[in-house]
């Protein structure tokens, strides 16, 4: 399959998400990153975004709570390309009873190779790379080859 170049532009849209037991952790985390982030674009779920908005004291779009269909909602904006990056604190842990949705978002972030942070060590190397404040050429497997291949009716 080819690919091709997405640009991201120099002001990301970044999607924060955090289990419940990761909320403490990414709200330290974005206080501490604050000035960093607030020329960016910032997504996040339910409570998250709440605390978030709050604490940061700038705007942030809040979707939908994950269990109720925040990570699903976070999966399509990544698939419509309007998010660029993905900070997600999720909880190895704790079971989640919306782990198939979680599952779900992960595996689009990667399939269309968004920049993806699960714990603090690795949002920080990434909010802190110099690639986050200048246009960067994302790659992507060029997925009109696959919608408009061929079908074969004895497919499921």
């Amino acid at each position: 399959m080819t690919n091709k170049i997405i640009p991201m532009l120099a002001d990301k849209r970044i999607a924060l998400v955090a289990h419940d037991n990761k909320k403490r952790d990414l709200l330290e985390w974005a206080k501490f990153n604050r000035d960093l982030l607030a020329h960016h674009k910032v997504y996040a779920t339910g409570t998250t975004g709440a605390i978030l908005e709050r604490e940061l004291q700038f705007k942030i779009e809040k979707l939908q709570s994950g269990p109720i269909g925040g990570d699903q909602q976070v999966g399509a904006k990544i698939v419509d390309g309007k998010i660029d990056f993905l900070i997600f604190f999720w909880d190895p842990l704790e079971p989640q009873p919306h782990d198939p949705d979680v599952k779900a978002l992960l595996r689009m972030a990667v399939v269309w190779n968004i920049p993806i942070a699960c714990n603090r060590a690795t949002a920080d190397f990434m909010i802190s790379s110099p690639l986050m404040d200048d246009v960067y050429e994302r790659l992507v497997p060029d997925y009109d080859e696959y919608r408009n291949r061929p079908l074969d009716m004895n497919e499921g």
